[in-house]
């Protein structure tokens, strides 16, 4: 069985702790890999490398800096079929869709190469008599991330390379559910010109979690996944010191006006439910449709259903592969059982799929549920599947009602012809990012990404200018150079009139 290891300081590490998971390709429900999982000394090691590897990196001009994410930006281009495809054997969706998740990450790598631009800072000229005054940014040492199962190269991709760029070394834990695609780039990393240290990999599960959150050599900590782990993430993290910014889950509702082109809707609700088998936490999982506008886009989304082509991530004939694992699979298919007993409808049920029962692979079907309300089990969690609710509202206050008393805020999109409507809706909506007309607003990689309420905990959004903020601490100076003949003692508060 081959094995998934450590990269630390510059090279691969074979695990010493005795401890390992499992690693599946999805689609067969084979085991293909082993990963090791490090033990506290092998954590220490990786910080270690990190921090032994910080001085010289943080000393290295911006113009070096910025030359090496550039060549980072080309290797991983070139190379960004070898990431997909280890994102594909091992997450399970399409290869099209990795590809995708790739070029996503790479808008984040071309946004750091900017960095002498970014950590411009500010200057004032003779705020007091021959004293000026500038502010300057500078990086925090080693940080860490700790990325999840679903976005295995573009998550880990929002976290280092602002990171990296402003002069901090990483330390990265990503999900031991698929962690191949972290070796592909900590090697694209290496030959682009990145030192040894400054980018590590340390494979493994929640002791590699702890011993980063509570390591006093780690000054801060960037983790996206699931909200009660972001929570314990969070509140761990702050307690031992170190900054924090921890992405939790979501429950994104797709708000549909009667006088939205319902096509349009039903081809944006299909796409953004069932992509990559629903595992995005930027997937619609809800759709509210106000008015009379229910009907006609319930059929719509049903008649497109029969049309997508579930298989092997590797097919090219595949739109959506299985789910991560087997546990999960059978997880999100429970929703479908629970719906029913509490009182909706499933005019469209993924355990029907033929492949759900024929293959050992974890595949699931796409799925429908119509007449839900906020109290059923499938609405009040995030099932992180190909499941989409239907939640039918009668007006426009029921729908935004609805959205708003739902205690994720991570995002929100609505389907309309007009202007003010859609004005007025993310004026009013408590969300971090909004689509208009658009179900997925992940935002570009010169803004940043990040919800609200239980979606975020923390005071920063993920990458673009709020990732280069969380990365460094200001400083300000106060400079005089004045004539040695004028100085004298003046034991009174200082003055700049």
């Amino acid at each position: 069985m081959e094995r998934i290891s450590h990269f630390i300081g510059g090279k691969v590490v074979p695990g010493e702790s005795g401890r390992s998971g499992p690693v599946y390709n999805p689609a067969t429900g084979e085991q293909t890999h082993q990963v090791d999982f490090a033990g506290v000394a092998e954590v220490d090691r990786a910080v270690e490398a990190a921090k032994e590897a910080f001085p010289a990196w943080r000393a290295t001009s911006l113009s070096k800096r910025s030359d090496i994410l550039f060549r980072v930006r080309e290797l991983l281009d070139e190379r960004r079929r070898d990431v997909a495809a280890a994102i594909t054997q091992q997450h399970g969706k399409v290869l099209s869709d990795a590809m995708g998740e790739v070029a996503r990450g790479l808008e984040n790598v071309e946004f750091a190469c900017g960095v002498p631009h970014l950590l411009k800072g500010g200057f004032t000229e003779q705020a007091s008599t021959g004293v000026d005054v500038y502010s300057i940014r500078q990086p925090l040492g080693v940080v860490a991330g700790i990325t999840p199962f679903n976005f295995p190269a573009m998550v880990p991709m929002w976290m280092f390379a602002n990171a990296i760029a402003c002069g901090n070394t990483f330390v990265l834990k990503p999900s031991e559910k698929d962690p191949g695609a972290s070796l592909v780039i900590a090697e694209v990393l290496k030959d682009a010109g990145v030192p040894d240290g400054v980018f590590n990999v340390v494979q493994g599960d929640k002791v590699v979690v702890d011993r980063l959150l509570e390591h006093p050599d780690v000054e801060a900590i960037s983790f996206v996944g699931s909200t009660p782990v972001a929570r314990y993430i969070y509140e761990t993290g702050t307690a031992h010191g170190k900054r924090v910014q921890a992405l939790g889950g979501a429950k994104n509702h797709m708000v549909v006006l009667p006088d939205a082109d319902v096509d349009m809707a039903a081809d944006a609700a299909v796409s953004a439910a069932y992509g990559s088998a629903g595992e995005r936490c930027m997937a619609i999982s809800v759709v509210v449709p106000v008015g009379d506008v229910a009907e006609p886009l319930v059929q719509a989304i049903l008649d497109r259903l029969p049309n997508v082509r579930i298989g092997d991530g590797m097919d090219p004939d595949s739109e959506m592969g299985p789910l991560v694992t087997r546990e999960h699979r059978d997880k999100v298919a429970g929703y479908l059982e629970s719906a029913r007993e509490q009182g909706a409808t499933v005019p469209a049920d993924g355990r029907e799929h033929q492949l759900y029962g024929t293959s050992e692979g974890f595949f699931l079907g796409v799925s429908l549920i119509d007449n839900v309300t906020p109290e059923m089990d499938c609405y009040r969690d995030e099932i992180f599947g190909p499941v989409l609710s239907v939640v039918r509202a009668a007006d426009y206050d029921d729908a935004l009602g609805l959205v708003n008393g739902n205690p994720y805020g991570n995002g929100v999109a609505i389907f309309t012809r007009d202007g003010g409507a859609a004005r007025q809706f993310q004026f009013d909506v408590n969300s971090g990012m909004v689509g208009v007309n658009v179900p997925i607003p992940v935002p570009v990689g010169y803004y940043s990404f990040g919800g609200w309420k239980r979606s975020l905990f923390g005071d920063t959004h993920m990458y673009g200018p709020d990732g280069i903020h969380f990365y460094t601490r200001g400083k300000v100076v106060t400079a005089r150079w004045p004539d040695p003949s004028t100085s004298s003692v003046d034991l009174g508060f200082p003055r700049t009139r």
